[in-house]
Order: structure tokens, then C-alpha cells, then sequence
């Protein structure tokens, strides 16, 4: 990759990006720290609408979000907005 990322994303050999969170959150009775987000396919783009039917756009982020970091979507709803925004950057870097 030629892109510079922040010191918080670091791409894996696989791919995916692992992101260090300012904020641990608990998942499972654990304090996690870094989550990783891998690559995104069309079947999880529409497995995120179809779960979050009528809920709206920031729902079905949240859905996705979750799947991609195998977490419970509560589990990414409990981030700091800070988290959440890291979360975002790297989702990001899968469409550029």
C-alpha cells in the first residue's frame, strides 16, 4: 500500500487493518484494545441491510462494522465516538 495510514491502522499480510483504540471497550468480560476490520464483500454489504431493515443508514454501519470485526454490533455502539471514527478511517481505506 502507498498510502500513508495513521499510527493507529496498521494493515495486516492478509490485508486487513487492525486498529488501536484510544479506549478499550469490553467485549465478553475482556478489555480489548485493537480490533481487527477485514475486507468488506458485496455479501456483507447487503447482509447489513437486510439486518438492519428500517432501522437507517447509521444502523446498518454499525451492523457491518460488527460482522467485519466478528463483535456484537452492542459491542460497537459502546465506543467512544473517537473509537467509532477510527473504525470509519479504516472502513474507508477498502473504497479508496
Amino acid at each position: 500500500m502507498t498510502q500513508q495510514l495513521p499510527e493507529y491502522i496498521t494493515e495486516t499480510a492478509e490485508g486487513d487493518y487492525q486498529i488501536t483504540l484510544s479506549k478499550a471497550v469490553d467485549i465478553d468480560g475482556a478489555k480489548v484494545s485493537v480490533l481487527t476490520l477485514r475486507e468488506p464483500t458485496v455479501q456483507d454489504m447487503l447482509a447489513a441491510e437486510l439486518q438492519s431493515k428500517g432501522q437507517g443508514a447509521a444502523q446498518q454501519e454499525i451492523n457491518l462494522l460488527a460482522n467485519l470485526c466478528d463483535v456484537a454490533p452492542e459491542h460497537i455502539k459502546s465506543m467512544t465516538l473517537k473509537n467509532y471514527s477510527r473504525m470509519q478511517e479504516a472502513f474507508k481505506l477498502f473504497t479508496s
